[in-house]
C-alpha cells in the first residue's frame, strides 16, 4: 500500500535532471525501457472497462489514458532520438499531452497501445544499446526544457516509464484490485 502522504501526481517522485550521469544509470534506464511493455501489461492485466476508466487521482487521467499517453509519448521519444542521431541539435516540437488525451482514440482498447509500445521499445532499446560514447553526447533542444543529451533523455524516459506504471499500480493498490 502506498504511503498516505504520497503525492499521487508523482508516485515515484519528480524527475531531477542530474548534473552528471554514470554509465550504470544509463544501463539502468535502458533496462527500465526494455521492461516497460511487460510492466505496463502486468499493471493493467485483468482490469475491467470500468476500472480502466477510473482516474488515478482527482483531476487526473484514467489508466486507459495513461497507456495511450505512454504510446504517444514514447513514439515521440524515439523520433527525437533518431533526429538527434541524424541532425545537429535539432529543436523538437512538443505537443499538448492533455489535448491528445482527450482525442477519441484514447477510448480505444489498451491492447492497441500495448502492442505499439512492445515494438517501439524493442527498436528504441536496440538503438540505445549500440550508441557510441560520442552519440550519447548528441541531443536535441526542447523549447521548454532546453538542451538535452541522449543520456539525459534516456534517464528522463526511464523515469517516465516508472512514473506512469506507478500511477496504475498505486491506483490498484488503493482500490484493492
Amino acid at each position: 500500500m502506498p504511503a498516505p502522504d504520497l503525492d499521487p501526481r508523482y508516485p515515484v517522485g519528480k524527475f531531477t535532471r542530474p548534473d552528471s550521469i554514470s554509465k550504470d544509470e544509463v544501463i539502468g534506464a535502458i533496462a527500465t525501457l526494455a521492461d516497460l511493455p511487460s510492466e505496463l501489461r502486468n499493471a493493467v492485466q485483468g482490469l475491467s472497462y470500468a476500472q480502466l476508466n477510473l482516474p488515478y487521482r482527482e483531476g487526473g487521467w484514467n489508466s486507459r489514458q495513461v497507456v495511450h499517453h505512454l504510446a504517444d509519448s514514447h513514439m515521440n521519444a524515439i523520433i527525437r532520438l533518431r533526429l538527434a542521431l541524424t541532425e545537429d541539435w535539432p529543436t523538437i516540437k512538443p505537443y499538448n499531452e492533455a489535448a491528445w488525451a482527450n482525442l477519441h482514440d484514447y477510448t480505444a482498447p489498451v491492447e492497441w497501445s500495448l502492442e505499439i509500445l512492445e515494438s517501439v521499445h524493442a527498436r528504441w532499446v536496440m538503438l540505445l544499446q549500440h550508441l557510441t560514447e560520442q552519440q550519447w553526447q548528441r541531443g536535441f533542444v526542447h523549447p521548454v526544457m532546453g538542451r538535452m543529451t541522449l543520456e539525459h533523455a534516456t534517464l528522463l524516459y526511464g523515469w517516465h516509464s516508472r512514473h506512469h506504471v506507478a500511477h496504475i499500480t498505486h491506483l490498484r493498490s488503493r482500490q484493492h484490485w
